[in-house]
Formats: structure tokens, sequence, C-alpha cells
């Protein structure tokens, strides 16, 4: 037996949930061409594994990195933690399907997020997009290309990606990206013929690959969204996931489950609820009940106590028109809101500054050290923030439930069987959260090997075949 590669005498943990066995992994091309005890294999590479667990690629479940992995620096935070695929296109914002004026839109408002997509190198293909992130350790220059234009298809897309990337990638549709793409920045109800139109979008996208529907219910435009639109546009999905950013977490997560099971009901979709994190006493009853009712339900979470956002989503009212840049701005310049940000006084201990281009010298800042260097009130510097860098801003944030009670909270969350490892990773910024680089290192290191939250071999279902599973990646997980 001839291979090109021989991974030999490790323990093999191989999806299912078995115990580790013996056995070596041969691999011929991109395929995995036998497992066992092939003694007297012959391959030109050969890969002492013993003395360790040899397991499938792991599936980061909510990755932002649509652009930044094009960067071989994000390529290797996720490798080195033996994450092999990324599922992008989270929270309903991403860049395709879209005209110009909608890949303009959701480059700009989710860029703190995201990153900002650039055209492609020559070589790249006609269609391809690459990008430069603005990742640590090096950030990078976002000038040297020109921004990618419009129309993008998630075919044209994920064509961008295949074979460009040293990992593999999985694309949701957007929907907030595609009700853009229809209704622009409207706050109205879709129409009949919106709705029409936002189902040949999802229908397309599917044909071209998409591995399911995401909404981010918190964000613009999707906030406009009712259970029906969505229910509508989960109905073509056929088995693959509609995946939720829901309208509410912590406390009021219930409100945030409810509709999710409304729309499940309503379209018999399965659902995967994103960074399904808080007070495990509200949320776990909630998980069950969803079960209970026959809602076909996951979840994922990461491994920390702190999120990261955009600024503008954090610290505008409802009545500001996020969604539209350019109003934002003239109600923020206006003195509109000058009473509003002494409300949020509780808030501004619980910011770190993460990304703040033009203001570079604030990131890794709290919101309240930044505000003292600059000699301000904190509601002066979130000021500042989202009008000099035109709501890019991002933040890192404590949660309420920050503390003991926050830790015991993850890991009964972690435990639970319908949960999937994701890291919810954005690499943009100074001073980003550490979970793009960390979150899976982190879920092996602290809670296999220290707390012993799973062991190894339920540690492989949570990250690598249950989230294969969920998204449809039939060769991927076992």
């Amino acid at each position: 037996m001839r291979f090109d590669v021989v991974i030999s005498g490790g323990r093999v943990l191989d999806g299912t949930g078995a115990p580790p066995y013996r056995a070596d992994v041969a691999i011929r091309g991109d395929q995995i061409a036998a497992v066992g005890r092939l003694d007297g294999a012959e391959a030109e590479t050969v890969v002492d594994a013993a003395g360790r667990f040899v397991a499938p690629g792991f599936v980061d479940c909510h990755a932002h990195g649509d652009a930044a992995v094009f960067d071989p620096a994000v390529q290797q935070a996720a490798l080195r933690q033996g994450v092999t695929t990324f599922v992008l296109g989270q929270d309903g914002l991403s860049f395709a399907p879209g005209s110009a004026e909608t890949v303009a839109y959701a480059a700009r408002y989710f860029a703190a997020v995201n990153g900002s997509p650039v055209r492609s190198s020559p070589g790249g293909g006609p269609s391809a997009e690459r990008a430069r992130s603005a990742a640590p350790p090096s950030r990078r220059a976002r000038s040297a290309d020109a921004p990618v234009e419009g129309p993008l298809t998630v075919g044209e897309l994920l064509r961008s990606y295949d074979r460009a990337v040293a990992v593999n990638t999985a694309y949701l549709l957007p929907h907030g990206t595609i009700r853009y793409d229809v209704m622009g920045p409207s706050p109205d109800p879709a129409s009949p013929d919106d709705l029409a139109k936002m189902l040949r979008h999802v229908e397309r996208g599917l044909s071209e690959g998409a591995a399911g529907l995401s909404s981010g219910l918190e964000y613009l435009p999707g906030r406009y969204a009712t259970a029906e639109e969505l229910a509508a546009l989960c109905e073509p999905l056929g088995g693959l996931p509609y995946v939720t950013h829901m309208r509410a977490y912590g406390a009021g997560a219930g409100v945030g489950m409810a509709e999710v099971v409304e729309i499940a009901g309503r379209s018999g979709a399965a659902v995967h609820v994103s960074h399904l994190h808080g007070p495990a006493d509200v949320l776990l009853p909630l998980v069950e009940n969803a079960l209970a009712r026959d809602v076909d339900l996951t979840f994922d979470t990461y491994p920390y106590l702190r999120g990261n956002t955009i600024l503008a989503m954090y610290a505008l009212p409802p009545s500001v028109p996020g969604a539209e840049p350019d109003r934002a701005l003239e109600m923020i310049a206006s003195g509109e809101l000058d009473g509003w940000w002494a409300t949020l006084a509780d808030s501004w201990p619980r910011l770190t500054v993460s990304h703040a281009p033009g203001m570079e010298w604030t990131e890794g800042l709290t919101m309240v050290a930044a505000a003292e260097r600059a000699g301000v009130e904190p509601g002066e510097l979130c000021r500042r923030l989202l009008t000099e860098t035109r709501l890019e801003a991002g933040v890192v944030f404590a949660r309420p439930d920050e503390g003991p009670a926050g830790e015991e909270s993850v890991r009964r969350m972690l435990r639970h069987p319908s949960h999937t490892g994701g890291s919810d990773g954005i690499y943009v910024g100074g001073h980003p959260h550490p979970r793009g680089y960390g979150a899976f290192a982190r879920f092996l290191g602290r809670h296999v090997r220290e707390l012993g939250d799973w062991t190894w071999e339920q540690a492989v279902v949570h990250l690598a075949s249950h989230p294969a599973r969920r998204f449809g990646l039939v060769d991927r997980g076992l």
C-alpha cells in the first residue's frame, strides 16, 4: 500500500463518541484513504503520533473570517487549534448576495466585525475577493487595494475562497444583506413582492452552495424583520439550519427563544442559536422547552465571559437609523443625543475599545480610561468614537453574568448535548477579543484537560462531528 502521508501510532478519536483506539491514518491526495493498523504501508511522509490523539478537523460554527480568512495569520490561528472549517456569513450580514450598494453597505456597517473586502489580486479569478485584515499581530493597511465592487453572488464569493485559503469555508445566506438588497434600510414590514424577491435570493444562494440562512436581529436591517418574514425565508432550507443571533439574550433570552420556536414551527426548519450566553438557569430550560416541542435545535457558545461587537449597536438608541450612517451621524452631531449618553453610565466600565480607525490610541483601553486620557466624559468619548470612525468602532464588552456565576453558566451550557463549538472570532482591530485565536485551545486545555467538562471523545463530538452534521458537511467531522 502506497500513500502520500501516514499518521502512525496515534490514538484515534473518530467523532462517533467512541473511546480512542490505536490506529494509523493514511492520506492519498486530499482524501483520507485508510484508517486502521497499516503496518508495512509506505508513504512519502510519516508523522509519528505516538502518545497523541488524532481527531477530525474541528468546525468553527460561528466565525467572522469573511474577509480576514485570506490573511495567513488568521488561517494559522485557526489551524493551530485544530480548526479546519469556518462557517461564515454570520449574524445576517456579509458580502453576498447583493448589488454594489448592498455590498458597500454590508462592508461598511459590519467592518469592525467582518473586516473589509478588496478586489481580487492577479491570478485570483475574475470574481475573487481578497482581504486585508486589521488583525494583530500585524495591523494591515486597508488602502492598498480598492474596495470590492458588487454585484456579488454567493457562488462568486465561495469561488473566491476555493483553493485560495488554507481553511475550508461554509457560508450562510445573510438575511440582513438580502433584506437590504431588496428593501434598503427601510424599517417597514416586507410586502408580498419584497418577500418574493428575498426568496429568490435564498433559493439561488442555496443552489450555489450556501449552508443555511443566518439572521442578526439586534443588527440593522435584520432588526426590522418579523417572525413571519423569517419563517417564509426558511421554507426552502430543506434540512439546512436557520442560524440566528436572537433578538434578545441574557435575562431577555425568553423573548428571543420564543421567536426561534415560532419560526421553527411556521417553517419546519432546523434552528441553530448563535453564541447562546447568559445565566444557565434561564437558558437551559428554554433549550429543553424547545426540544420538548420537537424543535431541531442546536446552539454554539465560546468559553469566555466577554463579547465583541460594534459600538453603534451597543451605544445608540433604537431611534437612530444605524443602517443609514449619514443620517445617524447627523443626529449625533446635532446634539439630539446629548442626554442619551448619561443613561449609559453603568455600561462604560464594561466596554473596552477593540477597533477604532483614526483613534487607534484608544484600542485596548476601557471607555473610562480612554475618556480620562482624553480629558472628557465617557459619553463624549463615545460620541467622538462613533463620529470619527463613521460608526465603525468596535468594543469588547463584559456581560452582566461575568464572574464565578458566569463561569459556571458557561460550563453548564457547553456540557449540554445540543452544544457545538464556535469562537465568534473577530480578527479586526488592534485589540480584538482573544476568542478567534484561543477558543478551541481553551475548550480542550481548560474544559477537557483541567475541568473535565467533556471527555476527549465528547470534545470531538461537540467540535467536529456534531457541527458537521448540523451544517450538512457530509465529508467532515468523522
